[in-house]
């Protein structure tokens, strides 16, 4: 089979194409032949190094859809030709983040999937919804799943969120919001992109470059009241302007780091609001099937950026690195992922 690798992360790194043995699945292991695989701006950070030390070489990407292949001993659950997709951390089945679970992050902390075939233990998977396709599945384990968590068990119809950037965890965000009843606010830099993002069904759009206190446009925008969800997927140097948007008794879900890690947090702000904040790290396989009742609401078309051929993998990082990207960027490994 063949699979891309990391042999040393950097600035200037890059993927390297090879051709190794194809897996086997033993007692308890799913053989999956990997259909499409989606990026995450954390695959980019891999690849220059920013996230952390790999174990090199290293397979990237976390998130991916295909079909299964073959089943080793004591399987149950899964057979040849189910539909399935991988879990962004393969011991996380349910319940809170425990110290157990780091470490089986695929694309980091295991091989990730950018290959043709892969082998998954029963418990890191999940069957596709029937009516998604490939393409779609591949960008469901870490932005769908990290969305899901983030936007549905903070907010109520009738309520008003906030999302920053229109990256895949956003506009998937937007999505969960919809069909949640709630309207939504969406900041970008690019008019084209907020034009895009209203298509897709936010409310409103803020750019951020020709208003820099976008926050005063989000109390204007809701009458003075700010919003009750905040989906903070910036970091340091967006997340002051998240908590004055806030409006009393509101939540932070912070996601991302994308202006940086160093933050001083406005501790007054989240006290005087009576706000809470909490970190969202994407899910388990029991909250990965809880969005997966969701998602028929969900027009997954438009979280589509681009799709990539596998021979051509090293576009679609550079595809992200460019911020140019509207949603989910996706590598196929054949025609028929689609």
């Amino acid at each position: 089979m063949k699979r891309y690798v990391i042999d040393e992360p950097g600035p200037q790194a890059t993927l390297r194409l090879e051709e190794s043995p194809d897996a086997i699945a033993e007692a308890g292991e799913v053989l999956v032949r990997v259909k499409a695989c989606s990026l995450n701006y954390r695959d980019l950070m891999v690849l220059r190094g920013s996230y952390g030390e790999i174990k090199q070489p290293l397979v990237p990407l976390s998130d991916c859809a295909g079909e299964v292949v073959a089943v080793g001993a004591g399987v149950d659950g899964f057979e040849p030709g189910d539909r399935v997709a991988g879990c962004f951390f393969q011991n996380w089945q349910a319940g809170r983040l425990t110290k157990d679970v780091y470490g089986s992050d695929l694309g980091f902390g295991q091989p990730g999937v950018l290959c043709e075939l892969r082998v998954f233990h029963q418990h890191g998977l999940v069957k596709l919804p029937r009516y998604v396709s490939f393409v779609e599945g591949a960008c469901l384990p870490c932005a769908g799943l990290t969305a899901f968590n983030a936007v549905v068990p903070h907010i109520a119809r009738d309520r008003t969120v906030l999302l920053l950037g229109t990256g895949g965890v956003s506009l998937f965000a937007l999505q969960f919001a919809k069909a949640s009843g709630a309207s939504v606010i969406i900041t970008s830099s690019d008019d084209a992109k907020l034009e895009r993002a209203k298509a897709n069904g936010a409310d409103h759009g803020i750019n951020y470059r020709t208003i820099e206190k976008w926050d005063d446009e989000v109390l204007r925008l809701t009458d003075g009241h700010g919003v009750e969800l905040v989906v903070e997927t910036g970091g340091a140097q967006t997340l002051e302007r998240s908590i004055n948007s806030l409006a009393p008794g509101g939540h932070v879900s912070l996601l991302g780091q994308l202006t940086g890690k160093a933050t001083g947090v406005n501790v007054h702000g989240l006290v005087y609001k009576g706000a809470t904040m909490q970190g969202v790290f994407v899910g388990s396989k029991q909250d990965f099937l809880a969005m997966n009742a969701f998602v028929p609401q969900l027009n997954m078309a438009g979280l589509i950026d681009d799709i990539v051929p596998f021979n051509e993998a090293p576009r679609a990082f550079e595809r992200i690195a460019s911020g140019k990207h509207f949603g989910k960027v996706v590598i196929t490994t054949d025609q028929s992922s689609r």
